[in-house]
């Protein structure tokens, strides 16, 4: 048996202020660094123990994952980063409210293109420097693979080859995985994993900061899998997912 914990980075300041994130590089808020100690003391106390870890290249992930290694006394242990790990691309949308873009559009439309597994939203255009894809840290990838825009489809394709080439064999070499990332790149590895269909997915919340803890067979096959802390707590936190962007 492998077991494998994913973890959505804490509350950002763009979360508090319902603001489309994606791949701009926003912290963690005051709340948001109190889940990340929080999911850190619950590890540490129900004993698990990780020999490596993943993360994006936004530091909401990374600073959650310090956070979690900090209070596990886990400082030491490897750590990849990948920008395969990345919250999903929003585009255009990047940096607007949500619940003023859903007033504009319509709360279809902005569902339409927070949640749909094929549509995206959109997009910049080509060579517009407001794109966070043309950060420096993203110098090293082809041009053709910097979003303009991307839907969850689209997340899970640059996100599969990450998990395919390194983290499963990782796991499946015995090692105990931590992954802290953002709420479309664990949606993505979950589709994968779960079997997901392309409708069923649509209707997944995944709450920050709380730790979601995988028990896989030897094929990395899903046994079954369960957030870790009280469960009406972890209930409101989807609920409160699934609530953003709605207009007020």
């Amino acid at each position: 048996m492998h077991t494998l914990v994913l973890i959505r980075h804490g509350e950002s300041l763009w979360n508090k202020e319902n603001r489309f994130t994606g791949w701009k590089d926003i912290d963690l808020s005051p709340q948001g660094m109190q889940e990340a100690h929080s999911a850190g003391k619950l590890l540490k106390e129900q004993g698990f123990i990780f020999d490596m870890a993943w993360t994006s290249v936004l530091k909401r992930a990374i600073r959650t994952l310090w956070t979690v290694q900090d209070e596990m006394d886990l400082m030491w242990i490897p750590v990849i980063r990948s920008w395969r790990l990345n919250e999903r691309h929003y585009g255009a949308l990047t940096g607007l409210d949500k619940a003023e873009t859903a007033a504009k559009y319509g709360e279809e439309q902005v569902h339409i293109w927070r949640r749909s597994y094929d549509i995206r939203p959109p997009a910049y255009a080509a060579g517009d420097t407001a794109n966070p894809g043309y950060d420096i840290r993203y110098a090293e990838i082809s041009g053709d693979q910097i979003p303009m825009t991307e839907c969850l489809k689209d997340t899970v394709a640059r996100f599969l080859p990450l998990w395919e080439a390194d983290i499963a064999p990782a796991i499946k070499s015995g090692k105990r995985v931590l992954i802290a990332a953002h709420g479309n790149s664990i949606r993505a590895l979950v589709k994968h994993l779960d079997n997901v269909s392309d409708a069923d997915i649509t209707g997944l919340n995944i709450p920050t900061g709380i730790p979601l803890v995988y028990e896989l067979d030897d094929n990395l096959i899903p046994v079954r899998h369960y957030y870790l802390g009280d469960e009406d707590a972890v209930n409101a936190a989807m609920e409160a997912v699934k609530n953003q962007g709605k207009s007020k």
